[in-house]
């Protein structure tokens, strides 16, 4: 029995050591143990990125190439550090805190240990390189920014940290990802797939030639190009109104729901972000903690909608039935409220209807119109949310699903919103500023833009976004498919013809455009900040949303300017502007052009960090730029205009 149980013993070993032979043999040439095999060295190949083009076709982004020089730690020989340090021009301090990183890193990995040599640079290390073991060359693309805008829309790309790799383990040490804009958004597209090959070295580490006949090395696959919705020239032409100033302007194209244009001002030329230089122009635009370029104001910023959203308000009225076409309101100069007065424009005993009220603004017609929309029940508590879900059907309130990885909710309050202020319950006077667009709505650039393109579509709206086209692919259903409002379509015609008479004889009559229909709506909007522990009340923003043409609609927009005075003063007219530019493709108030030029904020937003005393609503005395910058701004339209033309 026991000599049985020896035998036994004896083939049960051996039937493991096949097992074990067999495992080494077969499995260890899957592609997961290649990665782990010390005596295999991995060689990346990377693809070029995705070209990326404008509507029009114009190329927007390219690539060039990049040379890295990249170090093994446990690879590295004694070498005369001197004369490496001198080739790559950096200091042996540099060398020090460069390897011990990549150590820390990981011994036996890749990693960057400087990057971005110039071609000049490479070629004369090229030489030298088998002189220093464990270091290699890795070539990688770069973008090459064809354009000097739209750096909030296109992005920028940089290497990856740890938390990248962990999400996704395709990421490797020195790899490169979209961070920002359409390169973060189309990062699965525009990356395409890294190649690989796999080269046997021997006992002392030497490579002997590819492992198995590069059996499974792979070749890249470029990324695939994209088109952006985007017009270059429009949106440089917007970035040139917007200099000098702050805020957002925002396009739409009401018909598909395409960004034609996404100003984010102050903005900065995406050049600086390639490159060795980019470490250092990127701290320093994200430590402007005043101008905030890397802000993207259109998608970002929160403001109230001031007097756009009494456009809301109306169409409220008129779907729950409190209001009609022709209904009118007395305004004595403002409305007034218990013991408080909501001052307006207009003369005392004025009499408006829904048009005239659109088209002269007027506070006290839709303050009424407000609090019939919370009190038709009876109770504003319930009120408040028919109210809410009407203005949220049109995208407020909530993020709109767009294809740009930044954005806020904005609020839209309800009344679960007011359980926290009001307990039990409240009167529609407590939240009366809602009627004006004030006290507790807020939006951004794009949900306003947005809202504007559901109203010259007559009640639905495609889902803003800045993708076109895809190489080999087709768009997802949710840029394609309308959504609808709770708005019924006639409910619409009284208030866009409302907000064609305010260009025709109401608040934006000085920004009108020979044979364009517009319709549109101005906004002022009151602006407060936290300073020295006081809230102060610095310059009104200038708000304004617009579409044209009235009939058929091309545009749909809205423009923030921070600091702006009134409505028509800044925003109306570079709104108008780029209604102009983007319908005729050539520009006939010039005046606006050269008033727009001349005129800075810059000294508006110095304000509260030189202790200047503010003087609100317009009466301080607009800044001009000097004759340098306005030379300057002046000789980029005449560009502008030419390749217009």
């Amino acid at each position: 029995m026991r000599q049985l149980l020896l035998y036994i013993s004896v083939i049960f070993v051996g039937l493991l050591f096949i097992a074990r032979l067999f495992y080494l043999q077969v499995y260890t040439s899957t592609e997961h143990n290649l990665f782990e095999d010390n005596a295999i060295r991995k060689v990346y190949d990377y693809p070029k990125r995705g070209f990326v083009y404008d509507r029009n076709g114009k190329l927007l982004v390219a690539n060039q190439s990049s040379y890295d020089v990249m170090v093994i730690p446990r690879e590295v020989e004694p070498l005369d550090t001197l004369e490496f340090c001198s080739l790559l021009k950096v200091d042996t301090t540099y060398f020090k805190k460069r390897l011990k990183k990549a150590r820390v890193y990981s011994p036996r990995l890749p990693s960057v240990f400087l990057s971005h040599l110039s071609k000049e640079d490479y070629a004369v290390l090229q030489e030298k390189m088998r002189k220093f073991d464990g270091f290699y060359i890795q070539k990688r693309s770069l973008r090459n920014y064809e354009t000097s805008i739209g750096a909030n829309v296109l992005g920028d790309i940089g290497e990856v940290n740890n938390r990248d790799i962990k999400k996704d383990p395709y990421y490797r040490m020195g790899d490169l990802i979209g961070r920002q804009g359409v390169e973060a958004s189309y990062e699965d597209i525009l990356r395409g797939v890294k190649g690989i090959k796999f080269i046997q070295k021997d006992r002392f580490n030497r490579n002997i030639g590819p492992y198995k006949d590069g059996k499974f090395d792979t070749i890249p696959e470029q990324g695939k190009d994209i088109t952006i919705t985007i017009d270059a020239k429009l949106q440089e032409y917007g970035e040139l109104l917007m200099q000098n100033k702050r805020g957002g302007v925002i396009a739409i194209e009401p018909s598909t729901g395409e960004i034609l244009a996404m100003v984010a001002a102050p903005t900065y030329d995406p050049n600086i972000l390639v490159g060795r230089g980019r470490s250092k122009n990127f701290t320093k635009l994200f430590n402007d903690s005043i101008a905030k370029p890397l802000f993207n104001r259109s998608l970002q910023g929160v403001y109230e909608p001031g007097s756009p959203f009494k456009l809301m308000n109306a169409l409220i009225g008129l779907q729950e039935g409190v209001l009609t076409p022709n209904e009118t309101v007395t305004c004595y100069a403002g409305y007034k409220y218990g013991n408080r007065f909501m001052k307006c424009h207009c003369y005392i005993g004025k009499r408006n209807n829904l048009i005239s009220g659109i088209q002269e603004s007027c506070n006290a017609y839709f303050a009424t119109a407000y609090r019939k929309i919370l009190d038709k029940n009876g109770s504003a508590s319930e009120g408040i949310d028919a109210w809410s879900k009407h203005a949220k059907s049109f995208g407020l309130g909530n993020f709109l699903g767009y294809d740009l990885k930044v954005g806020q909710k904005g609020r839209i309050p309800d009344r679960d919103y007011y359980k926290r202020i009001y307990p039990k319950t409240f009167y529609s006077t407590y939240t009366i500023s809602n009627a004006i667009g004030q006290g507790e709505v807020a939006t951004t650039p794009i949900q306003l833009a947005n809202m504007i393109a559901a109203i010259a579509n007559r009640g639905h709206y495609y889902t803003p976004h800045i993708i076109k086209s895809i190489e080999g692919e087709t768009l997802p259903d949710k840029f394609t498919t309308p959504k609808y409002t709770t708005i019924d379509k006639a409910n619409f015609e009284p208030v866009i013809e409302g907000m064609h008479q305010v260009y025709k004889k109401g608040t934006a009559q000085w920004v009108q455009v020979k044979d364009i229909d517009i319709c549109g709506k101005t906004g002022t909007v009151e602006n407060f900040a936290i300073i020295d522990s006081l809230k102060t009340q610095l310059t009104d923003h200038s708000i304004f949303v617009a579409f044209a043409p009235k009939e058929n609609p091309k545009i749909a927009l809205a423009v923030f300017v921070e600091n702006g005075y009134w409505g028509s003063r800044f925003a109306g007219k570079i709104a108008s502007l780029m209604i102009e530019k983007h319908i005729k493709g050539k520009i006939t108030r010039t005046d606006l052009e050269d008033w727009l030029l001349r005129h800075s904020l810059e000294d508006e937003y110095a304000k509260p960090y030189s202790g200047e005393p503010f003087q609100i609503n317009g009466k301080t005395k607009l800044q001009v730029v000097d004759d340098k910058e306005y030379t300057r701004l002046k000789k980029q339209l005449v560009r502008i205009s030419k390749a217009t033309n």
